[in-house]
């Protein structure tokens, strides 16, 4: 019987958190025959996509910011400024958004986490679905995981 002493510790270590990064990428890599396929090549990392609005002031009427990674647009964040709201901005940032992955970056899906409050239905009806539902995240909000297929006709 082996037995084995470990110290565990809870702290911020940045040092430590990229080295378990890499050795979790290597173990993944090691794993996944699509992950090894992807090791050197462009689809291997993240790049920004970055869509901006201004109004006829200038100031930043919407945005979306987010990235693709291998064959997928991640929608991180998606604001469109009340004054502008209901005028089709947030419609215009995500197809734009959407057409310079798939036609730029040959991403073939798209996905965005939001919460209940915030556009679950937006998302639905620009024909993302949802695949997952965490209730209480945070307490009270419930958070939605929703994804697309990029470059089918009805897009």
């Amino acid at each position: 019987m082996v037995c084995r002493m470990f110290r565990i510790e809870a702290e911020v270590d940045k040092v430590r958190r990229d080295l378990l990064r890499t050795r979790l990428r290597d173990t993944n890599t090691a794993n996944s025959p699509v992950l090894r396929a992807l090791r050197g090549t462009p689809g291997e990392r993240e790049l920004p996509l970055h869509v901006w609005a201004s109004d006829e002031a200038g100031e930043l009427a919407g945005g979306l910011v987010g990235h693709t990674w291998t064959t997928w647009l991640h929608v991180t964040y998606l604001w469109v400024d009340g004054r502008h709201r209901g005028a089709g901005l947030g419609t215009r940032l995500l197809a734009r958004a959407e057409r310079i992955a798939h036609e730029k970056r040959g991403c073939r899906g798209a996905r965005v986490e939001t919460w209940d409050f915030q556009a679950p239905g937006f998302y639905r009806g620009h024909g993302y679905e949802v695949v997952c539902v965490i209730p209480d995240y945070p307490p009270g909000i419930t958070e939605y995981t929703l994804t697309k297929r990029l470059g089918r006709a009805d897009d």
